[in-house]
Formats: C-alpha cells, sequence, structure tokens
C-alpha cells in the first residue's frame, strides 16, 4: 500500500513521532472507500455504557450484536471502527485485519449521580489495544469539569505508553461540566479551546462537536469581536476550529451527535467538508437506521466528502 501524496502531507505534520504510530495513522487514512483523500469516516460505538443499551439499539435491534458493527463499517468502506473493550473482543477474531479499530480506553454511564463531577473511569489498557490489534487507544476528557485536569493527567500517561509502542491516540475533547452552561458545551470559543487542548495533550486525531455561533466567555468574545473573528456559518465555525487544531496540522474529525433527518446529516459534512475539517465520526446516526439506509446514508457521505454531492 502506496500512501497518497495527501495522506503523506497529513503524516508530515506529526513530526516528533515514531514510525509506528505514523504507520497506524497511515493505516487508518488509506483504509476505505475515502483512503488516500486525507478524509476519514469513523463509525464509533460507545454508547451502550454511555446512555444504556436500549436507548442506543432498540431502535435497529440487529445493532445489539457486536458483530453488526462490525460489519456495517467494513460493508461502507469506512475509516476505522471504535469501541469499548468488550465490544472489540466480542468480534477481534472474527473481522482480524478487515478495518482498523479504535480501542476506546475509558467511559462514564448515565447511572452516575448528576451531582457527581463529569468524569470518566479508564476501561481498557494499551496492551489490550496491541492484542487486539488496533489502530489507536480513543479516550474522553471533559474540559470544564472539576475532573477534567484528572483526565489530562490520564491521557498524557496513556498516550505516553501508546506510542512508545506505536499505537496512536484519539482524543474526544468535549466540554462538559461545572464551569458550563449547555449553551456553553457547543459554543464556538468552548469548541476550538477543546480541540487546542487535545492538540497540546498530543492527540493525533480530535474529536469534538460540531460548534454553534455562541459565545460563553465574556474574554473571549472581546476577542472574536475586536478580531472580527468570523463564526457566522458551520463551515466558518469548522475553518476556526481547524485553527485552534494547530492551523490544520492535526487530524479533526467532528461528531455527529443524537439521530436526526439525513438531510441535517448531510448538511454538517459539507460544512465540515468546506471548512477544511478531516471528517465524520458519526454513531447513531448510522447503526441506530436499518442497515440499508445506513449503508446508503454513509455512501452519500463518501460522495460528499469526495466533493461528488
Amino acid at each position: 500500500m502506496k500512501a497518497t501524496r495527501a495522506v503523506q502531507k497529513i503524516l508530515s505534520n506529526y513530526e516528533g513521532e515514531t514510525p509506528g504510530v505514523k504507520g497506524k495513522l497511515c493505516q487508518m487514512l488509506m483504509h476505505g472507500k475515502l483512503g488516500g483523500t486525507g478524509k476519514m469516516i469513523i463509525l464509533p460505538v460507545d454508547q451502550g455504557f454511555e446512555h444504556g443499551p436500549a436507548r442506543s439499539f432498540a431502535p435497529n435491534p440487529a445493532a445489539y450484536d457486536p458483530h453488526y458493527h462490525y460489519q456495517l463499517a467494513i460493508d461502507a468502506g469506512l475509516n476505522a471502527y471504535a469501541a469499548p473493550l468488550g465490544m472489540l473482543e466480542a468480534g477481534a477474531d472474527s473481522f482480524a485485519g478487515q478495518i482498523p479499530t479504535i480501542l476506546k480506553a475509558n467511559s462514564a454511564n448515565s447511572l452516575i449521580p448528576s451531582e457527581a463531577p463529569k468524569d470518566q473511569a479508564i476501561t481498557a489498557s494499551v496492551d489490550d489495544a496491541l492484542r487486539l490489534g488496533c489502530a489507536a487507544i480513543g479516550f474522553t476528557v471533559y474540559p470544564g469539569s472539576a475532573a477534567g485536569l484528572e483526565m489530562f493527567e490520564e491521557i498524557s500517561a496513556m498516550r505516553e505508553e501508546a506510542a512508545a509502542k506505536g499505537v496512536a491516540t484519539v482524543i474526544w475533547s468535549y466540554p462538559r461540566g461545572e464551569a458550563l452552561t449547555k449553551d456553553g458545551e457547543t459554543a464556538i470559543d468552548i469548541g476550538a479551546y477543546a480541540a487546542q487542548i487535545a492538540a497540546l495533550l498530543g492527540a493525533h486525531v480530535i474529536k469534538i462537536k460540531l460548534s454553534t455561533d455562541h459565545l460563553e466567555l465574556d474574554a473571549a468574545r472581546k476577542v472574536y469581536e475586536s478580531e472580527a473573528i468570523d463564526i457566522e456559518t458551520q463551515a466558518a465555525r469548522v475553518a476556526h476550529c481547524m485553527d485552534a487544531a494547530f492551523a490544520g496540522r492535526r487530524i479533526v474529525v467532528f461528531s455527529g451527535g443524537a439521530k436526526k433527518g439525513t438531510d441535517s446529516v448531510y448538511d454538517d459534512a459539507r460544512a465540515i467538508r468546506d471548512g477544511g475539517g478531516n471528517g465524520s465520526i458519526i454513531g447513531r446516526n448510522s447503526f441506530q437506521r436499518t442497515r440499508a439506509d445506513a449503508l446508503e446514508m454513509l455512501g452519500k457521505l463518501v460522495d460528499i466528502y469526495r466533493g461528488k454531492a
């Protein structure tokens, strides 16, 4: 497999990384229908942990089976499939080598008391990722939480170990916690800050949410206004978040969120493409649809990122 110029250019931005890490990034970037384009679509299935099984899989009961998600990612020609330890173990042998995988190494759940600090437990290790042949580990941090600094320390240590063992790191950077309002979780100043934090923590791939034009912090608002930073459109906000990710030197994919209409999914993808983002990491909007509908939608997303739709 020869890396395309587009992929080689992306890899050249990771100047401090080992050949092993770059090889894993190349594996994901060159896989599937978007292979070689520099764009990515990843299927994440950690919602059973986060929201519970019925809320996650009852809309499409076939999705209770871990094999379903492996096969969906393979048949849709996606770049990678991300899931917690148990989900990957349930199909790791049957689907070995057929799709790059990302081991989600920490998780929360909706049974935690609401008054508790927003946090996640470490539920898997770098050695688990090696044992399962994963391309990367995935880890969530919550900027804005009282537990956020501890989460930064956890991923710093795990990322160091992963890099030493030739495994890439994907950071879910989700602003959440006592320091933020609900609107603030998706505010553009906070979203860009989240991307910057993930990049500074050493993420090879950054996962953030699409932002609104809300500005949460008064100090940031003054700068956005004085510097006339364009945040009017979704594409402009994507471009601003890419600037925050080392001027686009880091791969950034944007989450799909709760299930919504296909037109909204397509509009989001066009905004990510036009803003210079690297792609989508799209879970519930994939596996909560029937297999046929999901494959049709994911195929259209591939066309969008290829500039054909």
